[in-house]
């Protein structure tokens, strides 16, 4: 589904350009679900603005189902660490902000958000702004947003990150009950290596250093399977991811 082909991207730091990508390749598979992990500053969050035509290669290509990636495109949906929703709308309308944007009839859409409001556990706080709502909620209605486009590429950078363990713990099973039940194409950049194993049917370790480097790439095959957090596959798979981050070998 996509190729990211010899990709370069810098910028400048006084007089010298510094390179956070170099002759970068990676292709991802439709249905698949990545997890980015790494140290804060190793380029995962420049790679999601990447993929979404949020930011632009200055070497190489990215491709979308064959076509060169220009710009932002409707089917690519993104949910940010902050939510980003706006404070003056309730979560019905922030829900359907996407779909009015692009015009649809309110008849149409109705049903569609009415729909996800349900599905994402939202019903009785449907007319309430976000300074009311929990973290959780606050997430739920983000994700509530973006899966109303009907996106085939869900990016999502560190979404869970600022809520207490066991909301997080809920909100990683709701992810996952999407990505089986919808078949998104989803990329994760997460800081927490239980929540890559977790939700990460392929997952790939990054390193500081310029340009960025790839020092693992861990196939998952059994996520989604029920009871594998308390698997001992899940913990083998953890504790290798841990010893790339502290240094170690990739063999």
């Amino acid at each position: 589904m996509i190729d990211v082909a010899n990709c370069d991207l810098a910028y400048s730091q006084g007089a010298l350009p510094v390179k956070v990508y170099s002759d970068f390749n990676l292709k991802i598979d439709p249905g698949e679900s990545l997890v980015l992990i790494g140290p804060s500053g190793c380029g995962k969050s420049t790679l999601l603005y990447l993929l979404s035509g949020l930011l632009k290669p200055s070497g190489g290509e990215i491709r979308i189902w064959g076509e060169p990636l220009r710009k932002t495109r409707q089917k690519t949906a993104i949910i940010l660490q902050e939510y980003g929703l706006f404070p003056w709308l309730n979560v019905e309308q922030n829900v359907r902000l996407g779909l009015k944007v692009r015009h649809q009839p309110k008849k149409v859409y109705r049903y569609i958000v009415d729909e996800m409001i349900h599905k994402m556990g939202l019903t009785e706080v449907k007319h309430h702004f976000p300074s009311q709502l929990s973290g959780g909620q606050k997430q739920r209605v983000a994700l509530a947003r973006a899966l109303t486009l009907k996106p085939d590429l869900l990016l999502m950078d560190e979404p869970l990150s600022a809520l207490d363990a066991l909301t997080r713990e809920r909100l990683q099973k709701l992810l996952l009950e999407i990505w089986q039940e919808q078949k998104l194409t989803t990329v994760l950049v997460t800081h927490s290596i239980e929540e890559a194993v977790f939700l990460g049917s392929r997952i790939l370790v990054l390193k500081n250093g310029r340009p960025t480097q790839i020092v693992g790439e861990i196939f998952n095959p059994q996520v989604g399977q029920s009871g594998y957090r308390q698997t001992s596959e899940f913990f083998q798979k953890a504790s290798y991811i841990r010893s790339l981050l502290e240094g170690g070998s990739a063999e």
